[in-house]
């Protein structure tokens, strides 16, 4: 069976340069069907554009295409103007400029979000809209006004961009966690989406480590999914100390160590954290299950493995790990058996972040199950409470 070739599409960064291209042009009177945008290896691509009332106004619209990754943005329409200042307009400090093309500034508007933290690529005030993506909407508006005879340097103009689905789209991406309000942010490095959306979701997680370490944390909880803020919220465990790490727990401590925290808990359900025991770095099924086998080996590591052989043989059969939990709590053996998978997670850990060596971050670990609740921990909770607090 032949395997489907995945197709690559454009990011928001391109669609919006191409749309600042038209936008341009309008501005000077011309009309474009089409608008250029210049990737970063010097390709030129266009893309078709309509004008759109949007707001009053008349904007220019590139509808995005992100090929085969499962991007939110795909399909949506990425808009923008381009407005001649006045020679005596002031300029705001919100908004972007360049030195490869003055007189241009460019700002966000709908559904482009707002920077409120830092450690991003973009200051603190100022909207989403990244550095690469940026210089392509320069360059792109700049060179479509001097074909219609602008001189920018000798008149400004302005470049908008909105994306009036970009508020509710924001909910579904990272950006209220990275301190990013009010919409999506403006991305891309090569112009084009590859489908590598793990890669993506990697480097995002990466980020947020880096800007809990750009605070002036020095103190980081990782948790696998949404289940682990909920269970952290009950331990009271402080969530804002917390970064969502889903499978790349091995990436995400090992990240957590290069930026010097120096205290890392991880927190999670025993489902995800089992394989980590057993040194899985990625728990994503597709490299593997081992759950069972995992278990099966701390249970022998802890009862003694000819008494408890027959009961390590029918976990072989447990589908979740709740039902092979109920089964080592039928004989008495869930304690012990947590316990021993708990010194494991944390000493690979260890051996994975180099806290076996001077220097190296205090590692911590606390699992957890919707049936029984804590099942494990390296302290008790009033321990980590205090071990977390700032200070």
């Amino acid at each position: 069976m032949e395997t489907r070739r995945l197709r690559s599409g454009w990011t928001t960064g391109t669609c919006a340069a191409a749309a600042a291209a038209a936008a341009a042009a309008f501005c000077m009177g011309r009309e474009a069907a089409w608008g250029e945008a210049r990737l970063p290896s010097g390709e030129a691509v266009r893309f078709p554009v309509k004008p759109v009332p949007f707001e009053g106004q008349v904007w220019h619209a590139v509808r995005k295409d992100a090929g085969d990754d499962p991007d939110v943005t795909d399909g949506v329409r990425v808009l923008a103007r381009v407005e001649r200042l006045a020679a005596d307009a002031a300029v705001s400090p919100l908004w972007y400029g360049t030195d490869g093309c003055p007189g241009l500034y460019l700002t966000g508007g709908t559904g482009i979000g707002v920077v409120t933290r830092r450690g991003l690529a973009c200051p603190e005030g100022r909207h989403a809209i990244n550095p690469v993506p940026r210089a392509m909407i320069f360059q792109a508006a700049e060179r479509a006004l001097r074909e219609a005879g602008a001189r920018p340097g000798n008149e400004a103009f302005l470049i908008r961009l909105s994306i009036p689905e970009g508020a509710a789209l924001a909910a579904r991406t990272f950006n209220p966690r990275l301190g990013i309000e009010g919409g999506i942010s403006v991305l891309g490095t090569s112009g084009i989406v590859k489908p590598m959306s793990e890669e993506a979701l990697l480097d995002t997680i990466r980020l947020e480590i880096h800007m809990k370490a750009a605070e002036g944390r020095r103190r980081l909880i990782l948790t696998p999914g949404n289940y682990g803020e909920r269970f952290l919220k009950e331990l009271g465990l402080p969530e804002d100390a917390a970064v969502l790490c889903s499978n790349f727990i091995r990436d995400a401590a090992v990240c957590a160590a290069e930026e010097g925290f120096e205290r890392i808990l991880l927190a999670g359900h025993i489902g995800k954290l089992i394989k980590i025991a057993g040194g899985v770095p990625n728990t994503h099924s597709r490299y593997g299950d081992r759950r069972m086998e995992i278990l099966a080996d701390c249970l022998r590591a802890c009862a003694g493995k000819r008494r408890q052989e027959a009961l390590a043989e029918g976990l072989a059969f447990c589908v979740t790990t709740e039902e092979a939990l109920e089964r080592l709590e039928q004989a008495g053996l869930r304690d012990a058996v947590m316990a021993e998978a708990v010194r494991r997670m944390r000493e690979v850990l260890r051996r994975w972040t180099g806290a076996e060596k001077s220097g190296g971050p205090e590692m911590e670990v606390v699992t957890f199950s919707s049936v029984y609740g804590i099942l494990g921990s390296s302290m008790d909770a009033e321990a980590l409470k205090a071990w977390m607090r700032e200070g």
